[in-house]
């Protein structure tokens, strides 16, 4: 089931993900990919470094940006109006995660994905963003050793010296940390910037990653998609990855 909530303060979807979890784990619903945004919030995950937040209390309150330690992997991340934040919440039984057995379909209410690899269900989230920016014609990537999707930086001009400018590091275009649950579900998820306010990303040392920037597709793509446009192929992108059918409940809890 996909919910398109709209806009949901932090906490307010951390109590979906925890009520919704249980009802999945017990078999009382069917998996789900929660789509929504968030007003401004700054979350760092188990792995965060509180010196990674580099606004103090004045600019964060002259900001209206809240700061909350959550229980995601990661480090320090932000969200805010414009991004599309994805919740997916599916059953991974303990160990990893692979095809399903021969005959067992991904649909079924109680259906679970056998001997979970979490590091591989990771890899997944990142397949499916990538496969949905694709549809906007932009070329997401994933980086050997860091979590996420990434885009290259875009040609660079000539110098008239004929120096050799440096290569410029690639830019982080969504950020993506999950928890799994006693039960083996899947909570948290995935970030991707569409059409947001990138000053907020001037706060914080996004991921604990001095060397990256940060991006998002209204810096790529001249017009950028609508949010409803890139909620679309991330629908359908999940669906392909994951072998879901996608049912879109629009809001219905």
């Amino acid at each position: 089931m996909v919910y398109r909530l709209g806009l949901v303060p932090y906490s307010q979807a951390w109590q979906y993900q925890e009520q919704l979890a249980l009802q999945i784990g017990s078999g009382e619903r069917p998996p789900a990919l929660l789509l929504l945004e968030h007003p401004p919030v700054y979350t760092f995950g188990r792995g965060g470094r509180a010196e990674n937040l580099l606004w103090g209390q004045q600019e964060l309150d002259r900001r209206g940006v809240s700061v909350l330690w959550v229980d995601r992997g990661g480090d320090v991340t932000y969200h805010g109006p414009g991004q599309l934040v994805g919740y997916p919440l599916l059953p991974l039984a303990p160990g990893g995660l692979n095809a399903p057995p021969p005959g067992e379909d991904h649909n079924g209410a109680g259906s679970r994905l056998p001997q979970a690899d979490y590091v591989g269900y990771l890899r997944r989230l990142e397949q499916t963003l990538i496969l949905a920016l694709g549809r906007f014609g932009v070329a997401g990537v994933q980086i050997p050793g860091l979590t996420g999707v990434w885009v290259e930086p875009q040609g660079r001009p000539e110098r008239q010296d004929c120096t050799p400018e440096p290569r410029r590091p690639a830019a982080k275009i969504a950020a993506i940390g999950v928890k799994v649950d006693a039960r083996g579900v899947s909570r948290h998820g995935f970030a991707l910037n569409v059409n947001m306010d990138m000053s907020y990303w001037q706060g914080i040392i996004g991921c604990g990653l001095k060397d990256h920037p940060v991006t998002s597709l209204a810096e790529i793509c001249s017009p950028p998609p609508s949010m409803e446009a890139v909620m679309a192929g991330v629908i359908a992108a999940f669906g392909e990855v994951f072998g879901y059918q996608m049912v879109d409940r629009s809001g219905k809890m």
